[in-house]
């Protein structure tokens, strides 16, 4: 059975999630929930070129597998920044998460997330 379209499904339910955490201000969760869409959107790819699986969280670390056009990667390394910092306090010297990200952070995250999302979508109609 093919789950690509469910992986693909996930993302755009993820980036869903992404645009009410910033349209709340909750800009870390905006941040963490845009890698969450691009993540399951990159891997949706993967499986759809037949991958078997792919065990990393790494955006820019898939997209160097799928050999993307060079601004996927920038966006990659963008989101990469939010995996653990968008959740995690001990990301950080001092201070919450929801304290540091700011809202020009999330609105470049969130941009990151539909573009890979917009890329990913037009290699799988290929």
């Amino acid at each position: 059975m093919d789950r690509y379209p469910d992986w693909l499904n996930q993302a755009r339910n993820d980036l869903e999630w992404a645009i009410h955490s910033f349209n709340g201000n909750f800009f870390a969760q905006t941040c963490f929930s845009a890698q969450q869409a691009a993540e399951n959107t990159l891997k949706a790819l993967c499986f759809y070129r037949g991958f078997d699986v792919v065990r990393t969280h790494s955006l820019f670390q898939i997209v160097t597998a799928l050999k993307p056009i060079p601004i996927i990667e920038q966006y990659a390394k963008e989101l990469d920044l939010y995996y653990i910092s968008g959740r995690y306090p001990d990301a950080f010297p001092a201070g919450a998460p929801f304290e540091m990200i700011t809202r020009e952070q999330a609105e470049r995250a969130l941009a990151a997330a539909k573009n890979i999302i917009a890329w990913v979508e037009k290699e799988l109609a290929t």
